[in-house]
């Protein structure tokens, strides 16, 4: 499904969470309603059943008022997709078997490199870092679709 799709399936005032998804943790952000801005929410450590990782995602999102998901799809530096690519689009369909949200992937080349590189130029120590990058680089991930959705939304459509 692409952001723009996913968009026209969320009903007004629902929410969008974005997810970093790792193979030890799952980073976890919010959108506002309006669907402008990102903000961290929280990291959640994976257990070793993926129903359980589910579980946990899944009540997040239903206290929310989440009406979809964002995945980072992490593509590699040439465009091509590996090994963790295909992890998280395994994630998805799993989650898929598990829930009616509607989901897109988003390109986070860089994501995790970027937040951390700010949080470095923040001069945080690095468990600091260690403990918020996660969900930071959720945030990111997820206020690159917003940002996307938004500039699509202004762009004139072809002439007629």
């Amino acid at each position: 499904m692409t952001l723009g799709e996913l968009k026209a399936t969320l009903k007004p005032g629902s929410r969008l969470f974005g997810l970093d998804i790792g193979t030890k943790t799952i980073g976890i952000a919010i959108s506002d309603p309006l669907l402008t801005v990102a903000s961290p929410l929280e990291t959640i450590r994976r257990g070793k059943k993926f129903a359980a990782d589910a579980a946990t995602l899944l009540e997040l999102a239903a206290a929310r008022q989440v009406g979809g998901l964002v995945l980072g799809l992490p593509v590699n530096m040439d465009g091509t997709e590996g090994p963790r690519c295909q992890s998280v689009r395994q994630f998805q369909r799993n989650l898929a078997a598990k829930t009616d949200l509607p989901m897109a992937f988003w390109d986070e080349r860089m994501s995790t490199a970027a937040v951390t590189r700010a949080m470095i130029d923040a001069d945080l120590t690095r468990a600091q870092r260690d403990r918020l990058v996660d969900k930071l680089a959720a945030a990111y991930i997820l206020q690159g679709a917003l940002d996307a959705l938004a500039h699509a939304a202004v762009r004139p459509g072809p002439a007629a």
